[in-house]
């Protein structure tokens, strides 16, 4: 491969122990509309483990969208996109200007884009990369089906995005059969499960019974034991409405016993939500929009973390924190996160599954105290930093010939 230098090679199947030993040989390019704040993490162990480095090819979010933009990257090199916006609502398109400049700049071995068909610009760098017999991945969620009667010219066009790519990284096995689905090649789809922090510290076995502040967060330990309080319920995103917390308030009010609710998060679905509160659960604290230590100890205290509504990248924090789950089931990587032993997948948006799988959830508080260890043995095996880089760099790897 054009631009390669010599030294070991990344092999299929490393461990994610290994992930420090691993690297990719060449220059790694990323392109994204625009980089959320929780991405820095992956982006600079990507770049430490590139030899010739990586660049970052994206824009800032518009105002309203409600994404927290990171401000800078560490290792890696961000090149700052202007985002161009086409059109408004269902026919939004976006181009990014100056995006063969980029890649003529970097000079890349290999060229991630995001898998988004609405982005325009990525049919010129994928055909910047295929004149010099470069690969190009795509990386997402997945492709969702279409359905409706412009559902064949849809199908159309998005094969039509992706027409060149050599393969594609998916969050989940649900997004892969998706790409598959799409007709790229199967050889060449992976998943790199989506993670926002790195891999959990060993937590003594008998602090998941009782549930605790953890010593990072430098809170003093719970006075009372999870048998001797109401069980405590953490919801954790931002306050829109399809992130339904509505339906929690109200499943956390039909309880036959006392419950603890902690919703954290701001959003303009806030308001509506306070008053909802107030009329049906007026203990259900409100904590706002925390972070770090602010939300790691909360995080530690609870007993049981919610998400209702669609994604959620606290879930795989909640993970972190040796908590059960219950969440509905949305863009595919709930399936892989929440399995019997940790939790309970309900249908999205339908309050009589979530007031049956809380009540279930809370009558056997030994039972969840079980489960949280389930999550924490998910966090730390497969749902961390450490193993979505991994993921990445076999994929990167085994399109640009280095995998052997």
């Amino acid at each position: 491969m054009e631009g390669l230098r010599g030294g070991p090679a990344a092999r299929p199947g490393t461990s994610a122990q290994a992930l420090i030993e691993m690297e990719f040989r060449g220059r790694l390019a990323i392109q994204q509309r625009v980089v959320p704040d929780y991405r820095r993490g992956l982006f600079d162990r990507l770049a430490r483990a590139s030899r010739g480095g990586a660049s970052v090819f994206a824009g800032h979010p518009d105002p309203g969208e409600g994404i927290v933009a990171a401000e800078d990257l560490g290792a890696a090199e961000w090149v700052r996109a202007r985002n161009r916006r086409l059109f408004r609502g269902a026919f939004y398109l976006c181009w990014q200007d100056r995006i063969a400049r980029w890649l003529s700049g970097f000079d890349p071995d290999v060229l991630v884009i995001e898998a988004n068909p609405r982005e325009l610009s990525n049919r010129t760098a994928i055909r910047w990369m295929r004149q010099r017999g470069r690969p190009v991945l795509a990386w997402g969620l997945g492709v969702a089906p279409t359905h409706g009667p412009l559902a064949p010219l849809r199908r159309a066009l998005r094969r039509a995005a992706f027409r060149g790519v050599a393969g594609a990284i998916a969050y989940s096995r649900r997004g892969k059969r998706e790409f598959e689905a799409l007709g790229l090649p199967s050889a060449s789809l992976f998943v790199a499960p989506n993670a926002v922090a790195p891999r959990p510290a060993p937590v003594p076995p008998d602090s998941l019974a009782l549930r605790r502040p953890s010593a990072s967060s430098g809170q003093a330990f719970d006075k009372l034991s999870a048998q001797d309080r109401p069980p405590r319920l953490l919801f954790v995103g931002r306050l829109q409405p399809r992130k339904r917390a509505d339906l929690l308030i109200e499943a956390s009010a039909a309880h036959p016993g006392r419950v603890e609710l902690w919703i954290v998060g701001d959003g303009p679905a806030r308001p509506e939500l306070e008053v909802l509160a107030r009329r049906v659960l007026p203990t259900a604290k409100f904590h706002g929009d925390l972070r770090g230590a602010a939300l790691d100890a909360l995080f530690d205290r609870a007993d049981l973390f919610v998400l209702p509504g669609t994604g959620g990248l606290a879930v795989q924090q909640a993970l972190g924190h040796a908590l059960p789950l219950i969440v509905a089931s949305g863009d595919g990587t709930q399936e892989d996160i929440v399995t019997p032993e940790n939790g309970w997948l309900i249908p999205e948006a339908d309050a009589a599954s979530l007031t049956r799988a809380l009540i279930h959830a809370l009558s056997d508080r030994e039972r969840l105290a079980r489960m949280g260890r389930a999550s924490w043995q998910l966090a730390h095996d497969r749902f961390n930093l450490e193993t979505m880089a991994d993921a990445f760099l076999t994929a990167v790897s085994a399109v640009t010939g280095e995998a052997r």
